[in-house]
């Protein structure tokens, strides 16, 4: 299921880093969004590197006086996540720099100033699958995730995202989603070129302006009337992996519709209204029909297990259709992808 457009950390979580939204990142405090009335941050010295931007980092106001240096406040900062030795390698290495260039760490501390630097990433296994682009204009890159790749920077899951992937095969370092795909589903995903029109696309998905469709291949019950609405309260605990539902007033709502069935199993189509996490699977698996391959509904298996090519969920985000609110044109774009669970005849 595609969530919303991404959200800022809730209040009294733990500061996230600039490429991704969700990821908790190892340098507490770095790459915050700048405060309503601040001057925009400058651009990057640094460029990307494996598509993944630099973490940017604001010196904050030190009334008290309690770090003379740059390298004191660091220290600081990143002492307890990453260790003070890692700090001074950093600094001596010149993997802080500044709108003037590396940072020693010897400078008198100035509260405003900004610093950058890339992150390490542990090694990735490459997903084996590519993504297609479906199209390509000015405005916009549509592309076919395949399954397994996230599509953005978030937990072990970094450079192997598909906005990493794209910056780097497409030339396109400001490239960015309107929206998310969850890793495991296959499908459709709008990219904006230009950072100027995100918050336009965002805002289709965040006011449901986007008619989603998705396919899903799931056992056939013959006793299911369908085509049906199924509306529920799906609430996500944080560190939990699976949803639940709970009653009270729903918040979420999927139409479910066969299109046909053979062997045992059915091929669905799948029509959300609202955006809450994992909802077409939770409500498919609260009707009796789990989908083929899925590792958490309904049961959870081993978290951590590696990810088996051979048995991708079967849910693909087949189509995005709206009107563009830059162009004011139609738009309608369909996955040139097929579950594997259902192969022509």
């Amino acid at each position: 299921m595609p969530d919303e457009p991404p959200a800022p950390p809730a209040r009294g979580a733990r500061p996230l880093w600039k490429d991704s939204p969700h990821h908790e990142n190892q340098y507490p405090g770095a790459g915050r969004a700048p405060v309503r009335g601040r001057a925009k941050p400058p651009p990057s010295p640094l460029p990307q590197r494996d598509g993944i931007d630099p973490v940017r980092v604001r010196l904050p106001d030190d009334p008290d006086g309690q770090w003379p240096t740059v390298r004191a406040h660091l220290l600081a900062r990143f002492g307890d996540a990453i260790g003070a030795d890692r700090v001074d390698a950093m600094l001596a290495g010149g993997r802080f720099v500044s709108a003037l260039g590396a940072v020693t760490g010897r400078e008198p501390y100035a509260a405003g100033r900004y610093l950058w630097f890339h992150r390490d990433f542990a090694p990735e296994e490459p997903v084996p699958f590519p993504v297609g682009v479906v199209y390509r204009d000015e405005h916009l890159i549509v592309a076919d995730k395949p399954h397994f790749l996230a599509t953005t920077p978030r937990g072990r899951h970094i450079t192997e995202t598909a906005v990493a992937r794209l910056r780097r095969e497409l030339g396109l370092p400001l490239l960015q989603p309107a929206h998310r795909l969850d890793r495991l589903t296959a499908g459709l995903v709008l990219f904006v070129v230009r950072p100027e029109e995100r918050g336009a696309y965002q805002t289709l998905f965040r006011d449901r302006l986007v008619r989603k469709e998705y396919e899903a291949v799931a056992p056939y019950d013959p006793g299911l009337v369908l085509p049906r609405t199924v509306r529920s309260r799906i609430v996500k605990e944080r560190g939990v992996i699976a949803a639940g539902e709970e009653p009270g007033e729903p918040n979420s709502e999927s139409r479910i519709e066969l299109l046909e069935h053979r062997e045992g199993l059915g091929r669905y189509r799948l029509l959300p209204a609202t955006g809450r996490t994992h909802q077409l699977r939770v409500h498919m698996n609260g009707l009796g029909l789990p989908l083929v391959h899925d590792p958490v509904y309904p049961v959870v298996e081993a978290e951590g297990a590696p990810d088996d090519w051979s048995r991708p969920l079967q849910l693909l985000a087949r189509v995005l259709e709206f009107t563009d609110p830059v162009t004011g044109g139609p738009r309608r774009f369909e996955s040139g992808l097929r579950l594997s669970a259902w192969p022509e005849r």
